[in-house]
């Protein structure tokens, strides 16, 4: 019986072992893929996500048949560095599952990077008139006034937040931007790159909203969040004023971030205000700080929303 029994044992281990082993389908070859020279030693590479009938987990990127770079699935770009001025080069990209399947190589994307500049010092002027639409709950096109540069602008860069999520030739000033999710308050940004791999300021925030999933509750992000600045002796006073949601009842608290981390619970003395409510944050860093903020409300049930646009403010400007 014990040895029926062990045979039985050995045999669903093995099956499950092959069960484990099985997956040995390929991903989808990755398309759209584009290389774009960033300066006249780097270069930007990109691609449209693949997809395969477990999960994809990371891209592999090659040089001439070379790999070069791995990045995890979450990630569809990548700059290249450490490449010679005046040069052609090609570039494929494979994606990768858990089971260590590769695609077969994407079709090769060419660029030449660009001859060496004279002395670049000046970065380009600031994009200006941001502008876009959400379109439906996944996707979003901005449009932008176009940089100028002593040299050249070779790229435009798109920051969701303080990320860069997306990259476009010098030439255009147009994007479509994918993957965002449905019901999702988005601040966008622009900037202008020349060939020396000098950025511009940031051009206007633009805050878009994509539509809701079908079902989905209403967002309880704040909203028209607004930002000034003063000097007040060796302090500055950083003065908040935004739009409440919508919850139903009164919102007894704020979680207050500044670039990125929790900086403080802001809890009203009294009666929660109804309508707009406003704070004052007083902050000791010299001028020229620059803070990512944004914050979220306590909702009646105890639960933290959504968190508002975020906004960028440069001390004593």
């Amino acid at each position: 019986m014990a040895c029926s029994a062990a045979l039985l044992l050995a045999t669903l281990t093995a099956c499950g072992s092959e069960a484990e082993a099985a997956d040995t389908r390929k991903p989808t070859v990755p398309h759209g893929v584009t290389a774009q020279a960033s300066s006249a030693t780097s270069a930007h590479v990109m691609w449209e996500a693949a997809t395969d009938d477990t999960a994809v987990t990371g891209y592999e990127i090659y040089r001439a048949g070379k790999k070069v770079k791995s990045v995890p699935a979450s990630r569809v770009m990548i700059d290249i560095d450490g490449l010679t001025a005046s040069t052609a080069y090609t570039f494929t990209v494979r994606a990768r599952d858990a089971a260590g399947n590769l695609s077969a190589p994407s079709a090769a994307a060419s660029v030449t990077t660009p001859a060496p500049t004279p002395a670049d010092h000046e970065p380009p002027t600031r994009p200006v008139k941001l502008r876009g639409k959400a379109d439906g709950s996944r996707a979003a096109t901005l449009s932008w006034g176009g940089s100028t540069d002593d040299i050249g602008v070779t790229a435009y860069d798109i920051y969701q937040e303080d990320s860069r999520i997306h990259s476009v030739p010098g030439t255009r000033t147009t994007a479509r931007i994918t993957g965002l999710r449905p019901g999702t308050i988005y601040t966008f940004t622009v900037r202008a790159r020349d060939a020396a791999n000098t950025s511009s300021p940031d051009s206007n925030a633009l805050d878009l909203t994509t539509a809701s999933a079908p079902g989905a509750p209403a967002s309880t992000a704040p909203s028209d969040l607004r930002i000034t600045t003063a000097e007040e002796g060796r302090e500055y006073a950083v003065d908040l004023d935004w739009k409440q949601p919508e919850t139903g009842g009164e919102i007894p608290a704020y979680q207050l971030y500044l670039n990125g981390r929790l900086t403080t619970t802001i809890v009203w003395g009294g009666t929660p205000p109804a309508g707009r409510a406003s704070y004052r944050l007083t902050v000791a860093e010299p001028r020229g700080t620059r803070y990512s903020v944004k914050l979220r409300a306590k909702l009646p049930d105890g639960k933290w929303g959504d968190f508002s646009a975020q906004r960028t403010v440069v001390l004593g400007e």
